[in-house]
């Protein structure tokens, strides 16, 4: 009998759990303890394992993703930290690049540095662009700084210097006099965290490690342990952003790489779907309670990137947050979750987001304490949500609550009734979601035409139709266990690892031997962290180079041949640049010479290849109806009686003429009126409109 594969995926207000065993799948919603999130997952285990009926040793592998991390970066609450840095270079990471994402906002808001001036300590040393040594590290100025940090109760330490990720040994010098003198203090080397060029990228990606490290180290730790109390004594791996999966110790020493661990396990969770479905362009769609997450995929495959901005205080201001040089699935995600928080601005408008009530107190309909209104309150005064049937009949919803708190904070404002300020928020929220897909797109030059809009999460088979109407996808699929959607996802991920490097080479003067000599090292590198979930599995490897025009601020990626490249190679990976160059910007331009800045190199577990679906069944069945509810369609704002199906008493064929609620334990589906449902063979949800 093969073991039991679980899922874990904490988010700011539920945290969601998926169970594979003997062909069957159970899934759980549990909302999260803030204060101790390791004990909402705890408890989680503990009812999924009811479910299922099996044992804790049966369990095989235990899969995790989480946005603490995240969060104690966008809500200040990490540790008390310290960088260490060149002389002379003490404010890189208050000024950045200089860049200002409005030009024309004379109070304009900057991000500040997650440590303080009086913590940005220097030192004497230099290296130049080649490793080279200018100015010996004074390892006696170090020493000097010990007491400072341990008088101002510092419980972390970054270590950035000019140049380090050509030549390390003066991180490393610094980490091995601070493990004498603070031996409870963890060390993030820029050489390691970010060993790539542009100090302001490398330095605050290196902060953003140390200031979640001992945070992250001590959950992870506690969770662990308690996961062995539960008797699990399986490994536990960790989502990355960028869709690998690592160790838990790889994870403590990297935390920043988690970052996006929960919205990249809904990227890979889709990609799965649209593969098993034959659909090569789709939209992923992830609304949960705190966030939606908008991803573009192409070829069964999400897009990814080699850096990410968090806490940005500009909102969907590319450029006004902290950035972080990590690879990541790329996607955008805005405070527009079922927990995001209504109210009305300065200037009058219905707002929505970014803040969320979370799990604690969560939405007033929770009957948690919460006063304020959110999406979910609204849903529910629309008649969208079901009260006795909330995350599969756990909770039950306060429709009064939700009533009065609409209609303080926003109706009362307005001059409108409950009701209708519960459209507004509704429509706001599913506006802010069209316009962010709507910005996506654009941005990466890419269109919605054709495309398949997959929904999942708690909130997104609600809002689906909507937001597929605003920004003109006609057909929308929402998945089996669409409401757990990321936890899945997490089942579908390979083990994984990318290092990255810099290495400044021309082709003109292309040294093979110095190139192969990297790759190498940064193979063995991924491979120790691999084989670290254990021994024999089968690895597929994938090497990129990031390449430039001479001049050119930015690089493209070029795929390497995964072998030692020999010189025929050079000619052959040159003109693969001007092939990738053209895809971007319509032609090359001939002539110039090419620099490369750095490579990549990735290695993964091999998967099981999805099958694709077979054709749809012909019988067409007619649904039988739970009964009825009252709601306002938010395109007319008229009432009418809707429907209701149970997903799981619906066979393959079944059609249903919208407007109907096809609920389920995790969530519901909305079918707009226009709209048509219909089940297919995997039993998933395929929504299209006239």
């Amino acid at each position: 009998m093969h073991a039991a594969r679980l899922a874990v995926d904490i988010g700011g207000t539920f945290t969601d759990l998926a169970l594979e065993h003997a062909g069957q799948r159970t899934t759980l919603k549990v909302l999260t303890t803030p204060a101790a999130p390791e004990q909402g997952v705890l408890d989680g285990v503990r009812s999924i394992l009811s479910a299922a009926q099996i044992a804790a040793a049966d369990i095989g592998i235990v899969i995790h993703g989480t946005t603490l991390a995240t969060n104690a970066i966008i809500e200040r609450k990490g540790a008390r930290t310290a960088l260490i840095t060149t002389q002379g270079f003490r404010d890189v990471i208050a000024m950045g690049n200089e860049s200002r994402y409005d030009q024309y906002d004379l109070n304009i808001t900057l991000p500040e540095p997650l440590v303080p001036r009086h913590l940005r300590l220097t030192v004497p040393e230099r290296l130049d662009n080649e490793g080279t040594v200018l100015l010996p590290l004074d390892e006696a100025a170090v020493g000097a700084l010990v007491p400072a940090l341990r008088d101002a109760g510092v419980q972390s330490l970054a270590v950035g210097f000019l140049h380090a990720f050509v030549n390390p040994r003066h991180e490393q010098l610094v980490c091995e006099i601070m493990a004498d003198a603070l031996p409870d203090v963890p060390v993030s080397l820029s050489s390691e965290v970010s060993p790539e060029m542009r100090e302001w990228e490398r330095f605050s990606t290196t902060v953003a490690n140390a200031y979640v490290q001992p945070l992250m180290a001590r959950y992870l730790r506690k969770l662990e342990a308690g996961l062995r109390g539960l008797g699990v004594a399986t490994p536990v791996f960790l989502m990355l952003s960028g869709g690998g999966l690592t160790t838990i110790e790889t994870a403590c020493r990297f935390p920043v790489r988690l970052v996006e661990s929960g919205p990249a396990g809904g990227a890979i969770f889709s990609a799965s779907i649209a593969k098993e479905c034959g659909l090569e362009n789709v939209l992923s769609f992830d609304m949960g309670g705190t966030t939606a997450k908008i991803c573009l995929i192409d070829g069964f495959k999400p897009q990814t990137a080699r850096a990410f901005e968090v806490a940005r205080v500009g909102r969907f201001r590319k450029g006004s947050g902290l950035p972080l040089r990590i690879p990541v699935i790329e996607m955008v995600e805005i405070g527009a979750g079922g927990g995001s928080l209504a109210h009305v601005d300065a200037m009058g408008r219905i707002a929505v987001g970014p803040e969320s009530a979370g799990a604690d107190p969560g939405p007033a309909c929770y009957g948690r304490g919460g006063t304020k209104p959110a999406v979910t309150d609204a849903n529910l005064v629309l008649g969208r949500y079901d009260a006795a049937r909330f995350a599969g009949g756990s909770m039950t919803l306060d429709s009064a609550a939700a009533h009065d708190a609409l209609l303080a904070e926003v109706g009362g404002t307005l001059g409108l009734t409950a009701e209708m300020a519960a459209l507004g928020v509704v429509e706001m929220v599913d506006e802010n979601m069209a316009n962010a897909a709507r910005v996506h797109a654009i941005e990466s030059g890419k269109t919605y035409d054709g495309r398949t809009l997959i929904a999942f999460g708690g909130g997104g088979p609600v809002h689906a139709c909507r937001v597929a109407e605003k920004i003109g996808i006609s057909r929308v699929l929402v998945p089996s266990g669409a409401g757990v959607g990321s936890a899945i996802g997490f089942l579908r991920a390979p083990v994984g690892y990318e290092v990255v490097r810099s290495l400044y080479q021309r082709f003109s003067t292309f040294d093979v031997d110095a190139v192969n000599a990297l790759l190498a090292e940064m193979q063995a590198e991924a491979m120790r962290v691999v084989a670290a979930a254990g021994s024999g599995l089968t690895t597929t490897e994938t090497r990129t180079a990031f390449m430039r025009y001479v001049g050119q601020g930015h690089e493209i990626p070029v795929p390497l041949p995964s072998r030692v490249l020999v010189p025929d190679d050079v000619a052959a990976v040159r003109t693969r640049y001007d092939e990738e160059y053209t895809k971007f910007y319509d032609r090359p331009v001939p002539g110039s010479d090419v620099e490369i800045m750095g490579y990549a190199v990735v290695v993964a577990t091999v998967m099981e290849e999805t099958a694709i679906a077979t054709t749809p069944p012909v019988v067409e069945l007619q649904a039988t109806s739970n009964g009825t509810q009252l709601v306002r369609d938010t395109t007319t704002g008229e009432v009418s009686s809707w429907s209701v199906y149970d997903r799981g008493a619906l066979a393959p064929g079944t059609r249903i003429a919208g407007p109907a609620i096809i609920a389920e334990d995790e969530t519901s589906t909305l079918v707009g009126s226009g709209w048509t449902a219909s089940i297919d063979e995997m039993r998933y949800l395929v929504l299209y409109r006239a």
